[in-house]
Formats: C-alpha cells, sequence, structure tokens
C-alpha cells in the first residue's frame, strides 16, 4: 500500500509570493501608461475626449483593464489630474540650482530660470491642466477638485523660481517679479496652444530675461 506524499506545506504560498510580484509591477505599469494616456489626450485632444476608451486604446490596453485601475472617467480624470500636477510641481524646480550664499546673481541665472518657467508652461502637462481648467469653469465639482491643486502648484513654482533666479524670501520687488514672469509665461503656453510660435516666443523671452536682470539689478554683475 502507497503512501501519498504531502505537498511541501510552504510551497504554494512561495509560488503564489514569487508570482505576485511580476504581477503587482505589470498592474503598476498598466496604471501609469494609463495615466500618461490620459494626460496626452488631453493635451491633444481635450476634456471632452477623455474618456476611459479612448484612453485605454492610446495605452494599448483593453477597456476592460482600464476599467480594473479606473471603474469610472471620474476616476481617471482624478488621479491623472494628481499626476499631471505633481509632475508641474517637480518640472518648476528642476534642474536648477539655487546660488550658496556668496554666490552673485547673474544674467544667465536668471536667464535659465525664466526659460525654464517656459518650458514648464509649454509643456504636455501644462496643456492638459488647460484643458480641465477650462471645463471647471462650468463645473463646480471639478473646480472645487483642482483649485488645491493648482494652489500647491502655483505656491511650487513661485518658490522655486524664486530659489533659482537667487530671489531672497524677503524681497518683496522680486517676488513681484517671479510672479510677473510666471504670469508672463502662462500666457506664452497659452498663445502655444493654437499655434507653434516658437521663434516669436524665443525673442520675447530673450527680451523678458534682460528686463528682469535689470530690474534685479543684476545686469551688470559677472
Amino acid at each position: 500500500m502507497s503512501t501519498a506524499v504531502s505537498p511541501n506545506p510552504g510551497s504554494s504560498n512561495a509560488g503564489s509570493s514569487n508570482s505576485r510580484g511580476p504581477q503587482q509591477e505589470r498592474s503598476r505599469l498598466t496604471r501609469e501608461r494609463l495615466l500618461r494616456s490620459t494626460v496626452d489626450v488631453l493635451a491633444a485632444d481635450g476634456w471632452a475626449a477623455a474618456t476611459v476608451a479612448a484612453v485605454a486604446e492610446r495605452a494599448g490596453v483593453s477597456r476592460g483593464a482600464a476599467q480594473h485601475h479606473f471603474p469610472t472617467r471620474e476616476a481617471l480624470i482624478t488621479a491623472a489630474l494628481e499626476q499631471v500636477f505633481d509632475d508641474l510641481t517637480a518640472a518648476a524646480g528642476s534642474e536648477i540650482e539655487a546660488p550658496g550664499p556668496d554666490e552673485a546673481i547673474t544674467p544667465a541665472r536668471v536667464s535659465a530660470a525664466v526659460q525654464r518657467a517656459v518650458a514648464v508652461y509649454t509643456g504636455t502637462e501644462f496643456k492638459a491642466a488647460l484643458q480641465v481648467w477650462a471645463a471647471a469653469a462650468s463645473d463646480p465639482a471639478l473646480r472645487t477638485l483642482i483649485l488645491p491643486l493648482e494652489a500647491k502648484f502655483a505656491r511650487a513654482a513661485h518658490q522655486r523660481t524664486m530659489a533659482a533666479m537667487g530671489v531672497s524670501a524677503d524681497d518683496q520687488k522680486g517676488h513681484r517679479l517671479v510672479q510677473a514672469t510666471l504670469d508672463f509665461a502662462r500666457g506664452l503656453g497659452l498663445a502655444d496652444t493654437l499655434s507653434d510660435d516658437s521663434t516669436r516666443r524665443a525673442q520675447v523671452v530673450d527680451t523678458w530675461c534682460e528686463q528682469i536682470a535689470v530690474s534685479l539689478g543684476v545686469d551688470s554683475r559677472p
């Protein structure tokens, strides 16, 4: 009479644990792809076009897989908005380090900070956010959702642009100039949604950088 050999009690759990890792990674990548595709659809095709079906098609996943992560359009848009503003907030201060305490502010530093602000406001994320802002004008619930996200981004953009230029926190004139710079960059971003005005924009940005440097009193510094 043969005796059945019991399986290793830990083998099933171990196999399940081993397979869970790749599954979780695939799920994470799918979710990320859906969010990125939502941003792309918003920026390229507008608010009305950003449906779960359209986003799933652009992301290259089935609609069922998309709805597994985001059962409704509202859930998808909400998560995408958080991603957009996180990306904008990070981009607003990236690539430019604040000057050291003994480092002079230079026209080159001012120019780099202005150019960075313009790049943020002419990028895909801003174009996507712009579509949502327009929709929020007539949608109180959407407006309530995005106002704190936009406020967080605006604060970060201002603080990081001041730091990038080397403007101190107690410099009221510098504070206003940085705000004017961000408003200027936003206007250029609006213009860029209708047509490619990169040639004219480059000339306008160069002139603005010169004026900001003069206003901050750094035009003659080495």
